[in-house]
């Protein structure tokens, strides 16, 4: 590559490398991870050193869990893509249910005209003592099913 490439080009890759992140999808950043780091050889002599790259700029959602994996001395470049990937797919879908089962919970707590099967009507604002207020707003954050 030395012989191929001006200095300009391979500096310019370089920076490049070094401002890579992981934007919205792991495997974007996987792939322009690969593209990148043919350029920047240097910056990665061992594969322990390409798995810590690699990970050191992974998102927020799977950072935690990657940094605790690459620790383990079996750990190569493909396999952490691999975990990578399995641990930001399961977290989404984690925070996805979440997200779907509280606001199915908003829609039972405040959508219906009887609040939990009693008879009693749902809060739809007004003045409400302490004790009602506290009740709905500790309903919300129950799980819904028998208690």
């Amino acid at each position: 590559m030395d012989h191929f490439l001006p200095v300009e080009t391979k500096t310019a890759c370089a920076t490049e490398f070094e401002s890579l992140k992981q934007g919205s999808m792991m495997w974007d950043y996987h792939m322009e991870f690969v593209r990148m780091s043919k350029y920047v050889i240097h910056m990665l002599p061992t594969i322990e050193a390409r798995v810590r790259r690699f990970v050191q700029v992974l998102s927020p959602l799977v950072i935690n869990e990657a940094n605790i994996a690459a620790l383990n001395f079996d750990m190569n470049y493909g396999k952490m893509v691999a975990f990578s990937q399995a641990t930001e797919n399961r977290k989404l879908k984690n925070r996805m249910e979440c997200e779907g089962s509280s606001k199915a919970r908003s829609a039972s707590n405040f959508g219906g005209s009887s609040g939990g099967g009693n008879g009693r009507s749902t809060f739809r604002g007004g003045s409400s003592g302490p004790s009602q207020s506290f009740a709905m707003s500790s309903m919300s954050e129950q799980p819904s099913g028998p208690s």
